[in-house]
């Protein structure tokens, strides 16, 4: 497999929009590639889209899997994942991914250490938001394991932020709303990487935006 946007110390932005879908191993199923890490493994980030009535044959996730639904209802055996649904499988789980209706995820493989055994689905529409460093900013922790944290993030519309630097460096899927700063504008469907020591002072659209954030992955060489 050949390696994508693997290196950490290099700033990438994609419009995921722009990309073209590629055909999976499963009928009906497609996906855009925007990170390939290991030559030999599907350690990866992808934008999966699922059909209607279409299915993932049954697999155990060696290196665990991490998703976060952006479209549709996403079902396994354990239960139906709509929009905003954040899910964690550990390394060793396995099952047997379809939808009914069709569904669009964002998700993570063989990105996990291998003492991280949670297991976690949150339904990212009901949980409770925390508000702060200021009344504009609002956020949901998802998960956090040894230094790396994975978070949502909105920010209020029409808002200047002040200029902070990525200390851990920093993944972004804009899910709604948009962004911009001194190199450009970000907006729904945008993933950015952000190498370590990088900063910015962002300003909000219209309509705010509605981030999908993680940090820390940068120092561990180990997930990369």
């Amino acid at each position: 497999m050949e390696l994508l946007n693997a290196n950490y110390s290099q700033k990438v932005v994609i419009d995921t929009h722009a990309m073209s879908w590629e055909a999976s191993p499963a009928a009906g199923v497609e996906r855009k590639r925007l990170e390939v890490l290991h030559h030999e493994i599907e350690r990866v980030t992808t934008i999966v889209r699922f059909a209607p009535e279409s299915y993932f044959p049954a697999h155990t996730h060696g290196g665990g899997e991490e998703y976060l639904v952006l479209e549709g209802t996403f079902s396994d055996e354990s239960g139906d994942y709509g929009p905003g649904f954040y899910v964690r499988n550990p390394p060793g789980s396995r099952h047997q991914p379809f939808t009914k209706d069709g569904c669009t995820i964002i998700v993570k493989l063989w990105q996990f250490d291998e003492d991280d055994l949670e297991q976690l689905n949150i339904n990212t529409r009901s949980a409770s938001w925390s508000t702060g460093p200021v009344e504009e900013r609002s956020f949901l922790p998802l998960h956090e394991h040894n230094g790396v944290a994975t978070k949502l993030v909105r920010l209020a519309p029409n808002t200047q932020f002040p200029h902070h630097d990525h200390t851990d460096g920093e993944e972004v899927l804009i899910v709604e709303g948009s962004f911009s700063d001194d190199a450009g504008e970000y907006t729904k469907g945008m993933w950015v990487r952000e190498p370590i020591g990088t900063g910015h002072a962002p300003i909000t659209g219209n309509d705010g935006v509605l981030m999908y954030v993680r940090t820390g992955y940068a120092k561990h060489p180990h997930l990369a």
